[in-house]
């Protein structure tokens, strides 16, 4: 009689939080929130949907958990050296959240929703003990620090939410329209505007072809920066 051949392991690994919430990231990048279910999960991690249920109670635990794990590695690589400054920490994060935003499509809307639904879960207090840190690093007025450190995440989330609106929807013009032609469509558009009614828009609209999207980005920072400095100077 033919000897048995052994069946191999259906996971080689223990089944754990994170490696349950690193498979929901992929799949959230892959197939996005639509995509994200107990069985494709399963599937992905050679188990059963009950054994993932053991540590994640839900679909919107796990949404909440991806978040999380992303917005930390985000904001988790800050410049050290003697020639660090706190505008360079601000900085950092915020290039960590906008490429985070780049690289994970269904994050940006993710964010918008924890802010809103639960500021007091774990998201909103990572991103802002991060900027919040840098603010009081710059000197800013302990009273001040609420109100400066809000001004920088609005505008980080926003702008880096915004861009990646953008990326989205220009993927759904496929592949034979690139961003060069795309913003040149645009600044075409912003330049035939009506003159009276659109003086200002048309005389900026040569200013958008051939932009750089991050030196946009931390050009706004630096402003935001500025005005922080500007209004809440150093306490003696």
């Amino acid at each position: 009689m033919a000897a048995r051949t052994r069946r191999p392991d259906r996971r080689q690994e223990p089944l754990t939080r994170e490696r349950i919430v690193d498979a929901a990231v992929e799949l959230l990048d892959t197939v996005g929130e639509d995509g994200l279910t107990f069985r494709a999960l399963a599937e992905r991690l050679a188990t059963g949907p009950g054994a993932i249920y053991w540590h994640v109670a839900g679909k919107s635990e796990l949404l909440s958990a991806a978040t999380e794990a992303v917005v930390t590695a985000a904001v988790a690589d800050e410049p050290t050296g003697p020639a660090t400054s706190p505008r360079d920490g601000v900085r950092a994060v915020a290039l960590g959240l906008f490429g985070a935003t780049e690289r994970h499509p269904w994050l940006a809307p993710q964010l918008a929703a924890q802010l809103s639904r639960s500021p007091w879960g774990a998201v909103a207090p990572r991103i802002f003990e991060s900027i919040g840190r840098q603010v009081q690093a710059l000197g800013v007025p302990r009273d001040s620090w609420f109100t400066a450190s809000s001004a920088l995440m609005h505008y980080i989330l926003g702008a880096a939410g915004q861009n990646a609106a953008n990326t989205a929807s220009a993927d759904t013009f496929g592949p034979c329209v690139d961003r060069a032609r795309f913003l040149d469509e645009v600044s075409t558009a912003w330049e035939s505007l009506d003159p009276d009614e659109y003086p200002f828009t048309r005389a900026a609209a040569g200013q958008l072809r051939g932009h750089d999207d991050r030196e946009q980005f931390l050009a706004g920072i630096d402003l935001v920066l500025a005005g922080i400095s500007a209004l809440h100077p150093p306490a003696s």
